[in-house]
């Protein structure tokens, strides 16, 4: 046994006393940190419901008090809201000529009442908003939580073992440190502390050599060293995740019948009872996320229609992991190229599990890899001919991502898809718009599913009420809705510019009516003029705005030439483009590029290519150059910024023409839109119109009505 001289036994009292320091601190955050978030979300909350009572007048205090409450007096004394009887003390509110104690009891009673009204109807939202003290203390709270919290997550429970053990070492081993304590110690106790001064330096070694000490230090430098714009600047790229952890501490107050879909009470009773093992996800789900990963594996055959932007992607990583974690090895994810790469990424982002890239140039080696190993495999629609289900690994889980791109069951793609869906244990199809245009669509993708329930699926059930058309899926369709479920979610102000066509982008349309092209008519526009049209100049005017705002911004418009006309007016501006001979790749690189850009940038996309599969929550102003043929088109492109995570409210600009295909087009397609709302989403509104009626335009028929209008208003001889 070593025997430990004064000054050696001093230098490793002081070294173990570091980490024991630092271990104590954080243990300390650990069971601060949840109290402190609580506190400083009641504070800001109670601001916020302070703030709308300033709006109340002062008579509203009589609809709730009791008795004659006379507010004459508060009234001669400049009272003129609730919000400032709330905020008065007793003694200020009897001080005031004519207002006794149990009148000012009574007032106080009053506008707590109103206040506490308010306050359960308010839906909190965590804007981003670095000047108010009340928000920064929230997100600093929140951020200490969530470090707090990771380093636990790695570490467990072994600091609360360590620390104490720390200690006790330390205590019993001082012996040695001083020369008075050893002198009066004893050989008993002074080898007792050589004993334990050699576990303290092994335990302090271990710490070391595990990583635990530089975990400890570099949280302490966050927790103490972070000013207000670092734990903004985390909150803005993190905000997903902190209000995540808030809602893990108070009520958000989420509907809990719309995050569980509306489903009939014996359905939900089925997936409240499932088990979900969580233990290789790298990512916290919040409620309704976890609810829809249970739902897919108690129902087994599935479709998660959440509307865009509420994390469809993680729910699937989710249910892979709880197979993995159960002992599944094998699992198939099939979408379009556009978001393969995507896939990859959330997969390696937020799980332990393997991926298996089965497409592109690497393909054949990434399936020998993926029969021999297993992994998450991600292939492309095209790349399941080279996938035959028959002569590979059974998956635990098939993933079919946009899935509404085998909604036609004579498409190869379909056949394909639908050989793989038989084959494997458990089948999740993903798609925010399964019901793009009929009934008749929905109920093929059900037929590959469970086919007894599609056969119930009446062709005509627009008839028969939206409410009546959820029951009878309920066992294989769950759809939740952003306002229902992200109660966080930012403003979406959505803005129509009008304009009036000019004198070469008006010849230019006349000239698309009178040789009947809709696609022309669509992009005159944005013809190519002497000098930049109505719409183009509206754009820079907008894009000129959000720059001087500090905003950024994303372009869609469907046509490359539109594309080609808006990059060059906006030259270093911009970004991209992302079109469809983009490959998926590269678009994800542009994506990045526009979101570290240190300075406001612009994205420009084609609609098609960019509206789905990406994240563009770094841009909070989105400019559409024209309305689209399919309403849900329109709502995939918005949703790329207005989902889970954007921390800005959102501003959508609609460049539009009066008297011209736009208008034309928002008529026509606003009721097919508000149908698709109604069989997707929650409301039950008797007398809908059947399904085989204007939600079954083609976009060819489409056109021809259009085109015949515009040439009766403009005159078949308009040039």
């Amino acid at each position: 046994m070593k025997t430990w001289s004064r000054g050696e036994a001093r230098d490793l009292l002081q070294h173990a006393g570091t980490r024991h320091d630092l271990g104590s601190r954080t243990l300390t955050q650990r069971r601060g940190a949840p109290a402190r978030v609580r506190a400083a979300y009641r504070a800001a909350r109670d601001a916020r419901v302070l703030d709308e009572l300033s709006e109340v007048p002062l008579d509203r205090v009589r609809e709730v008090g009791t008795g004659r409450l006379r507010l004459g007096p508060l009234e001669q004394a400049g009272y003129r809201t609730v919000g400032q009887v709330r905020a008065a003390a007793p003694e200020e509110l009897t001080a005031i000529a004519g207002v006794g104690a149990r009148t000012a009891e009574a007032l106080r009673e009053a506008a707590q009442q109103i206040f506490s009204a308010v306050d359960a109807g308010l839906a909190f939202r965590l804007d981003h908003s670095p000047a108010d003290p009340l928000a920064t203390r929230l997100v600093r709270a929140l951020h200490d939580h969530l470090h707090v919290k990771r380093f636990f997550e790695t570490w467990n429970d072994r600091l609360d073992v360590d620390v104490r053990e720390l200690a006790r070492l330390a205590e019993t081993g001082a012996v040695r440190a001083t020369f008075v304590r050893r002198f009066f110690a004893g050989r008993s106790r002074t080898e007792r502390a050589d004993t334990a001064l050699t576990d303290l330096r092994t335990l302090s070694d271990d710490l070391d050599a595990v990583g635990i000490t530089d975990d400890l230090r570099r949280l302490d430098e966050v927790l103490t060293g972070a000013s207000d714009a670092d734990v903004w600047s985390d909150y803005e790229a993190r905000a997903a995740a902190y209000i995540t952890a808030l809602g893990d501490l108070v009520d958000l107050g989420i509907d809990v019948a719309a995050a569980e879909g509306f489903l009939p009470e014996d359905v939900v009773g089925e997936v409240a009872a499932q088990d979900l093992d969580t233990s290789l996800l790298k990512v916290s789900l919040r409620s309704y996320q976890a609810f829809g990963a249970r739902y897919a594996l108690a129902q087994r055959r599935t479709i998660l229609g959440d509307e865009m932007g509420l994390g469809k992607t993680v729910q699937a990583i989710a249910v892979m992991a709880h197979l993995a974690a159960k002992g599944g090895t094998h699992f198939l994810v099939v979408c379009p190229a556009s978001v393969a790469a995507n896939w990859a990424r959330e997969v390696a982002a937020h799980s332990e599990l393997t991926v298996r890239v089965l497409h592109g140039d690497d393909r054949e080696s990434g399936i020998r890899d993926w029969v021999a190993d297993g992994g998450v495999g991600v292939a492309t629609f095209p790349q399941l001919g080279h996938l035959r289900a028959g002569d590979m690994p059974r998956p635990g889980l098939l993933v079919v991502d946009e899935a509404h791109y085998v909604k036609n069951p004579e498409a190869q793609r379909s056949e394909r898809t639908a050989d793989w869906a038989r084959s494997a244990e458990r089948v999740l199809f993903m798609s925010g718009t399964p019901m793009e245009n009929t009934v008749d669509e929905f109920r093929s993708l059900v037929g590959y599913l469970k086919p007894d329930v599609a056969e119930g699926i009446d062709p005509a059930a627009g008839l028969a009420g939206a409410a009546a058309f959820r029951q009878s899926v309920s066992t294989v369709y769950l759809r939740r809705n952003q306002e229902d479920v992200l109660t966080e979610l930012p403003e979406l102000v959505q803005v129509d510019d009008w304009e009036q066509f000019g004198k070469h982008d008006g010849a230019a349309y006349r000239h698309a009516v009178l040789k009947r092209s809709f696609a022309d008519m669509r992009r005159a526009a944005f013809v190519e003029a002497p000098e930049p049209t109505a719409k183009l100049v509206r754009l820079r005017e907008i894009v000129d705005e959000a720059v001087e705002n500090k905003r950024k911004v994303v372009v869609f418009s469907y046509f490359r030439d539109v594309i080609e006309r808006v990059l060059a007016e906006l030259g270093d501006l911009a970004v991209g483009p992302i079109t469809g001979s983009v490959p998926s790749a590269r678009r994800q690189e542009l994506v990045d590029e526009f979101t570290q850009a240190a300075e406001p940038k612009v994205l420009v996309s084609q609609i098609e290519a960019g509206g789905v599969g990406l994240n563009i929550q770094a841009a909070s102003v989105v400019i559409l150059c024209e309305p689209q043929v399919k309403p849900t088109v329109e709502a995939q492109a918005i949703a790329r910024a207005h989902r889970m995570g954007q921390v800005r409210t959102v501003q959508v600009h609609r460049l539009l023409i009066e008297d011209s295909v736009d208008e034309r087009l928002l008529e026509i397609l606003g009721t097919k839109a508000e149908l698709f709302a109604e069989y997707a989403g929650r409301a039950s509104v008797a007398g809908t119109p059947s399904a085989t009626d204007v939600t079954d335009v083609s976009e060819k028929e489409l056109s021809r009505r259009i085109v015949d209008e515009e040439r009766e208003r403009l005159g078949e001889t308009a040039a």
